[in-house]
């Protein structure tokens, strides 16, 4: 039998076969669920600032819920308000930052707090010896292609600016403290 047959008895012969024009279309899907989260959705993805009207459109809700919503979500600084006309909105990067900081220090304990810093920063020096430079920016894939792909060179180009990142988070939350350690600061 060919992997691509159908086995005889998956499917009696006489069973009629699903009717697709029944199923929710996936922008129906995607939009689904309440506006707040939808909002929110679509804040996190923002790159720019936008209209309140563009907003909604993309969460697919009025613009005065949409506009409820974002005064609400700026009270509690997760989103930036921009005046003038139109007013504009921007994702809050600082709020997000300290979200992930508060995450790591709520899921893992002090000592692993220190040890994936130890073994992050290890990486990160195992990158800057393998190309030769301090950081991610000084690396040219023009000049480093010759034994591996330029795929595969801005893989661990990524991978070193995401391992960057993971440092700085995870060296907060040790020089913030721990709430376990009633906010004293974890030395490494």
């Amino acid at each position: 039998m060919d992997l691509t047959d159908t086995p005889d008895d998956v499917r009696d012969p006489n069973e009629e076969p699903p009717d697709f024009t029944d199923w929710d279309a996936p922008e129906a899907v995607l939009k689904g669920g309440p506006i707040r989260e939808r909002l929110l959705s679509v804040i996190l993805q923002l790159r720019t600032p936008t209209k309140v009207a563009d907003i909604a459109d993309q969460a697919d809700c009025d613009t005065e819920t949409a506009r409820d919503y974002l005064k609400w979500f700026t009270s509690m600084g997760m989103t930036r308000e921009i005046p003038g006309r139109p007013v504009r909105y921007e994702r809050n990067e600082s709020y997000l930052q300290w979200r992930r900081i508060e995450q790591i220090r709520e899921q893992y304990s002090e000592t692993e707090i220190v040890e994936e810093l130890t073994a992050t920063m290890e990486e990160l020096e195992a990158y800057r010896a393998r190309f030769d430079a301090d950081n991610p920016d000084e690396v040219s894939l023009v000049d480093e292609t010759g034994e591996s792909s330029v795929e595969e060179l801005w893989d661990a180009v990524s991978e070193w600016k995401t391992l960057e990142e993971r440092a700085e988070l995870l060296d907060t939350a040790r020089q913030n403290g721990h709430p376990s350690s009633g906010g004293a600061r974890v030395d490494a």
